[in-house]
């Protein structure tokens, strides 16, 4: 016998943070390989969008409102989606933004609405989530972290601070799990080539990238895709029982050092556009 039961065929998925970036590709991802998927945030017009394009691609899906700050909501978005879609077997929770700030410059306002977005969200869902999951005595937790929590970054103090709260909540939960048949993990993603944090001012932006630079934290100008950690985050859901996976981290591959090459040629030695 089978030390464990396998996935049931049917997996019902919550996406949080699903109208755009990572959380939509996942959406369209595990749609892909078979998952109904509930699409949740404030942007609910973009998740249906999103949810229209998985249901002509032959998915199932449907998108619903949802505020992780706000506890009614989660709680109400939680309800839909199983009663539209069933238990939930698959929890994915990615919702937020950054913003860019040196600590001693940002209030604690803005530093606690990172919290309340990234931990506090996160936690809503879980704990929405989890009874039915330990009673079913299966289910999966996808978290998206970041590599911010595994080493902070200038200028990202408050979503550092999040996620790394974040990560140290998924590390209990796998602990307190433990023996319950439900799997914990958290995929960290490197820079990633979403809107979020990129639409923020470039007087922002740039201060940032430059004492990134200086800390050794930008050594090429790669970004991941969202459809990368997508593929990522699915292959984390769809690892057989018997084993999980309790921490992913992505980073962008930097560019072969032969077409880094080219570039400088075709720009020329001064930056310019090269004659030859």
């Amino acid at each position: 016998m089978p030390r464990f039961e396998p996935h049931p065929a049917r997996r019902p998925a919550i996406v949080a943070g699903a109208s755009s970036g990572i959380g939509a590709a996942t959406a369209v991802e595990l749609a892909a390989h078979g998952f109904p998927v509930a699409l949740g945030a404030r942007r609910v017009d973009k998740c249906q969008e999103i949810a229209d394009k998985i249901q002509a691609d032959g998915g199932e899906a449907i998108a619903l409102p949802l505020d992780v700050t706000d506890a009614e909501s989660v709680t109400e978005f939680v309800r839909q989606a199983t009663e539209k879609l069933g238990d939930i077997e698959l929890l994915v929770t990615g919702a937020g933004d950054t913003y860019f700030g040196k600590l001693h410059e940002i209030d604690t306002e803005a530093f606690e609405q990172q919290i309340q977005i990234h931990l506090i969200g996160a936690n809503r869902l879980t704990t929405a989530v989890l009874p039915g999951m330990v009673e079913r005595q299966r289910g999966d937790l996808i978290f998206v972290g970041s590599d911010v929590a595994l080493r902070q970054r200038p200028h990202m103090g408050a979503y550092g601070a999040a996620k790394a709260g974040l990560l140290a909540m998924v590390t209990n939960l796998q602990m307190e799990l433990e023996g319950t048949g439900v799997r914990a993990s958290i995929v960290h993603p490197g820079p990633t080539k979403t809107a979020m944090g990129w639409s923020l001012p470039a007087e922002l932006i740039g201060p940032a990238l430059e004492d990134w630079a200086k800390w050794g934290q930008a050594r090429h100008d790669y970004f991941l895709r969202a459809s990368d950690l997508a593929r990522a985050i699915t292959f984390v859901a769809e690892t057989p029982r018997g084993g999980f996976i309790a921490n992913m981290e992505l980073q962008p591959e930097a560019p072969l050092a032969a077409v880094k090459e080219r570039q400088k040629l075709a720009l020329g030695e001064e930056g310019m556009p090269s004659n030859d």
